[in-house]
């Protein structure tokens, strides 16, 4: 038996305006505090209506601590508001989802919540998601990551399937002020969750269209939105690429891309989207290297859907590989961590901690290929120097 969840959603042009006509007497926005000097969420509390809004959280920072969390729920209650609205990228939405999960669960242990873990939801207040990146699609999925303390930190990812907001407004003019970098980040994350979500082991019927329509509108967009801001077709097609990849990928599952992404951006504080970005093509290249006949399937019917016509698994993954690589050329992304700016002293002094964080990943179970330890630390070691993990 299985489950789909989704929240409601309202997207394309002036999308943002379905906010007037809401009851919405008691508003709590979470938000960082970027947004809130450009002021880039004052079109979301000029719909708002100002009277309604009891309070502004604008602490959340890039890769959301869990001190952060918990300084965000004490907010929470402190005003006591019915709704809570998220506006950010990622990180923000994430933070919004863990503060809401706290502020409706005020003795959970937050590092022990699963999604099979007894909580109540909607009691206190329910979630609107407004995304101002078209990347992670946590606008339309019930999972978010936090920072937990350590040396070195880690990532905790977790969520649960009643935390998923309950209104998501895809607006792609909330978009238009991500700098360039920002929109390469964010796209490549949803770029990366699409094609995780179709080859994850947890694929089904009710994913796998998503998915690949989020691939397709990432590979053919993403470089017109971060070349061009004012492109408003790029601009809303990099928006529903996120959205329609998060409901895909929430449905099915991430996998060993993300696993490692975290453990990158947990260590080297490298973004989200430009740390599972570069791990893609290494991760493909280890999964081609022993692949089962449902993952080679998978791949051709991939490569097929994004115009990539080859009847050989091996030779539709190089060719995706290739087009990854060069579509993260044309927008400025590393492809390789080195090339990120970590040096190899750096690398090597946290490598043991990168294969451990990654191999205790909770996303890892649903990759089509499981790493061993040894081949993890040569995977990870590949996505350093550059080089693939067939010749490695």
């Amino acid at each position: 038996m299985w489950f789909f969840r989704s929240p409601t959603i309202v997207h394309g042009e002036d999308a943002l305006d379905y906010l007037s006509s809401m009851s919405i007497n008691r508003a709590f926005v979470v938000t960082d505090s970027n947004l809130r000097r450009l002021g880039v969420i004052e079109p979301v509390l000029q719909r708002l209506h100002r009277d309604a809004i009891l309070g502004i959280f604008d602490a959340i920072e890039p890769e959301p601590s869990l001190a952060t969390v918990c300084s965000g729920a004490e907010a929470l209650r402190a005003a006591a508001p019915e709704w809570i609205v998220a506006v950010g990228g990622g990180s923000v939405m994430d933070a919004a989802k863990a503060i809401w999960v706290l502020y409706e669960n005020p003795d959970l242990d937050l590092e022990a919540l699963t999604p099979m873990t007894p909580i109540v939801m909607r009691q206190r207040a329910r979630m609107i998601a407004i995304p101002t990146t078209a990347g992670t699609g946590s606008e339309a999925t019930w999972a978010f990551v936090v920072t937990l303390p350590g040396n070195p930190p880690r990532k905790l990812g977790s969520g649960h399937p009643l935390a998923m907001p309950d209104l998501a407004v895809v607006d792609p003019a909330m978009s238009r002020a991500a700098p360039p970098p920002v929109a390469a980040d964010s796209g490549m994350d949803a770029l990366t969750q699409a094609i995780e979500g179709y080859l994850s082991t947890w694929a089904n019927d009710y994913t796998d269209g998503l998915c690949l329509t989020a691939a397709r509108l990432a590979l053919d967009y993403l470089a017109r939105a971060v070349r061009n801001p004012e492109d408003a077709e790029a601009r809303e097609k990099m928006a529903n690429s996120a959205a329609i990849g998060g409901l895909g990928y929430i449905n099915s599952m991430v996998g060993l891309v993300h696993s490692m992404g975290h453990a990158l951006g947990a260590i080297f504080h490298i973004p989200h989207g430009r740390a599972v970005g570069l791990c893609l093509p290494y991760v493909l290249e280890f999964y081609m290297a022993d692949a089962s006949d449902r993952l080679c399937r998978r791949i051709v019917e991939l490569a097929r859907f994004v115009g990539l016509e080859h009847d050989d698994a091996r030779l539709a993954a190089r060719q995706l590989v290739a087009r990854i690589r060069a579509l993260a050329r044309a927008i400025g992304q590393p492809l390789s961590v080195a090339a990120a700016g970590i040096t190899r002293a750096e690398f090597e002094a946290a490598l043991d901690a990168l294969v451990d964080n990654a191999m205790n990943d909770t996303v890892i179970f649903s990759a089509p290929r499981q790493p061993t330890l040894d081949e993890l630390r040569r995977l990870f070691v590949c996505t350093f120097e550059g080089t693939s993990f067939s010749t490695a």
